[in-house]
C-alpha cells in the first residue's frame, strides 16, 4: 500500500534535523557587516523610509476634533508664526492656524453654569425662593394654587 502526500512530508520532517543558531564568531561577523553598512550609509537609514515612516506615524495619531492636517505651508493669524505642510491646524476666527492660538470652546455644561452664574448675579429668583403650593399632608398630584 502507498503513502498519502501528507504521509510522506511528516516523514520527511522528521528526517531534518532542526536549524542551529549562528555560533559566536558568526555572529559576530554578521554585527560587523551591519555596521559597516550602516557606517557606509552615513550612520542614518534611507531618507525615503524616515519620510515614510514618519507619514504613517502622523496618519496613526488621532487629530484633535475640529482640526485638519495643513495642504500647505501658511501663516497663523493669531501669532503670525509659520506652520509647515502637514502640520495640524484649527479654525482660528476667519482663518486657519495653530490649535493652540485658537480660542477655547466651552462645552455645554460649561456654558449652563456660566448662564446660571450670570442669573444668580442679578439677582433673579429661583424654585427654591417661590412659595409653596403644597397642602400640608397631601401628595405633589393634590396641590392647588397658594391663596
Amino acid at each position: 500500500m502507498g503513502q498519502t502526500p501528507a504521509q510522506k512530508a511528516a516523514k520527511a520532517a522528521r528526517g531534518q534535523q532542526p536549524k542551529k543558531r549562528p555560533g559566536k564568531a558568526q555572529r559576530e561577523a554578521i554585527k560587523q557587516a551591519q555596521a559597516a553598512k550602516k557606517k557606509a550609509s552615513g550612520g542614518k537609514p534611507a531618507a525615503k523610509k524616515t519620510a515614510a515612516k514618519k507619514t504613517a506615524a502622523k496618519k496613526a495619531v488621532p487629530l484633535p476634533r475640529g482640526s485638519v492636517r495643513a495642504d500647505y505651508p501658511g501663516t497663523c493669524p493669531a501669532c503670525f508664526k509659520d506652520y509647515d505642510k502637514g502640520a495640524v491646524i484649527t479654525k482660528v476666527g476667519e482663518t486657519w492656524g495653530h490649535p493652540g492660538c485658537a480660542p477655547r470652546q466651552l462645552s455645554a455644561a460649561e456654558r449652563e453654569f456660566e448662564r446660571n452664574k450670570a442669573r444668580i448675579e442679578s439677582g433673579q429668583t429661583f424654585r427654591s425662593r417661590k412659595p409653596s403650593d403644597w397642602r400640608l399632608g397631601s401628595s405633589p398630584s393634590n396641590t392647588r394654587p397658594a391663596r
